[in-house]
């Protein structure tokens, strides 16, 4: 039969995709295909090849934001275009980021009486780094004026053990002594009796974390800016506190407005914070704040005019999409603080409930219950005497879909092996309560299934059971 034009491109649509010529051959991967095909068929190509991973509400390793309001997915699919570094262009986006900035300065108490800084980041990796680029520049500075040999050591950078990756990174790249104050069973964050033993000459700066990804707890910022404070009033040599608020800065401020932890205290000169944890926002957004432009070198701003007008930027990646940045903006119009402040009260809730039925089952120890981060962390206790491990529970509880990582603590501590689940604002008590069943079903399934392996045991070497 012959088609004409439109009848053939008919006929080419009305094919079913799983009829199609390109169903027949495994999806290319490692080169392009020479021919183009049907963009309805090349979506269900891709969205198959997905159809094994996990689901991302189920995931509770993440921090980062698994759902938002549809009209802030509509509204961010609109934007995936504008480049947010290009504010010439998109002045309105600019100005959107501006706001941003200002909003959170505000939610972390930068003075009126100081010039604040800020910018959107990727996430909160580039935000630390940022942070300590400052401090390391700014740290120079100082040095020099006081003619300290800059080549008789590194510099330095002190920090919890408890630290993510990012600063171990920021160390590497920027050629900076990483040193660790360890963690140990008494001091699940940083150690506040031996941190000022890791300070010298040569420390750019100490990092403050408000929200331990191991164990959800918070360095005790307030305690650590008044040792820094004794301790300035002893040397020219200043060091001063960048607090990285990945997880905390846009949690604690709605759940515990009463802990002091960010400009309030005179020796925090930065915080970053991730926009797509508790700033409920896709990722990546992040956010990095100073309190004032003294504590920025401007070596760190750049101006750039190919973009069709004079444009400082001080953010270490370049282009970049606007749309998580519009979400994030979508989001403070939305919630509000009252807003931010149920969904995260209720977050907490969850996580205090969580914790509970958990330690009710008798076999863990809670490591954090929810209080500070809402995040649930245990152990096995010492006395546990079954065979299985929290591994072996992970594993199970991935049958069911739930993804909940276990992993040991960092070095000191790294012979104890802990569960983490991540509460956060999509995991309401309806989905709780389905966890809680799903976890008591895989301790049961694992008694049972070790039970049996020791029955077949014994019927194969006594030929009875006892």
């Amino acid at each position: 039969m012959l088609y004409g034009k439109e009848n053939r491109e008919e006929a080419d649509y009305l094919e079913p995709i799983f009829g199609s010529k390109d169903e027949k051959m495994d999806l290319p991967k490692y080169k392009l295909n020479k021919e183009s095909i049907e963009p309805r068929i090349a979506y269900q190509l891709v969205k198959d090849e997905m159809l094994d991973e996990g689901n991302a509400r189920l995931n509770l390793a993440t921090f980062c934001q698994t759902y938002m309001e549809p009209e802030a997915v509509e509204l961010m699919s609109q934007t995936l275009e504008k480049n947010v570094i290009d504010k010439s262009e998109y002045p309105r986006t600019a100005e959107i980021e501006n706001r941003c900035v200002n909003m959170i300065a505000d939610l972390w108490h930068a003075g009126n009486d100081e010039k604040f800084m800020g910018t959107s980041t990727i996430g909160s990796s580039e935000a630390s780094m940022l942070g300590g680029m400052a401090m390391k520049f700014s740290w120079r500075k100082r040095a020099e004026k006081l003619g300290l040999d800059m080549h008789a050591q590194k510099p330095n950078l002190v920090i919890s053990s408890g630290y993510q990756v990012c600063w171990e990174k920021f160390c590497v790249y920027w050629d900076i002594e990483m040193r660790e104050v360890p963690m140990d069973q008494d001091h699940m964050s940083i150690n506040l009796d031996k941190v000022m033993d890791y300070v010298d000459e040569y420390t750019i700066g100490i990092v403050g974390i408000l929200g331990i990804t191991y164990t959800g707890r918070y360095d005790d910022i307030q305690a650590l800016n008044d040792l820094v404070e004794q301790y300035n009033q002893t040397t020219d040599y200043k060091v001063f506190i960048h607090v990285d608020a990945a997880s905390g800065g846009f949690y604690a401020p709605f759940v515990e407005p009463n802990l002091i932890w960010d400009f309030q205290l005179n020796n925090v000169i930065s915080i970053n914070a991730s926009g797509h944890k508790y700033g409920l926002v896709y990722p990546g957004v992040g956010w990095v704040i100073w309190r004032d432009q003294q504590y920025l070198p401007e070596e760190l701003i750049f101006k750039v005019s190919y973009l069709g007008g004079e444009m400082p930027t001080m953010a270490i990646n370049f282009s970049h999409s606007a749309a998580q940045l519009i979400g994030q903006y979508y989001n403070f119009i939305r919630y509000g603080f009252e807003g931010y402040q149920a969904i995260h009260q209720r977050t907490h809730d969850v996580a205090v409930y969580l914790a509970k039925a958990i330690e009710e089952t008798g076999l863990f120890e809670i490591i954090n219950d929810g209080s500070q981060l809402p995040l649930v962390c245990y152990k096995l206790k010492a006395d546990f005497d079954k065979e299985w491990t929290l591994y072996d529970l992970s594993d199970r509880l991935l049958m069911k879909g739930w993804q909940v990582p276990a992993y040991p603590l960092p070095k000191n501590l790294d012979q104890t092996v802990i569960q983490r689940i991540v509460v956060r604002g999509d995991f309401g008590m309806n989905m709780v309560a389905d966890y809680i069943q799903d976890m008591q079903q895989a301790i049961a399934d694992l008694n049972q299934a070790h039970l049996v392996y020791h029955e077949k045991t014994e019927v194969k070497k006594y030929g009875f059971t006892h």
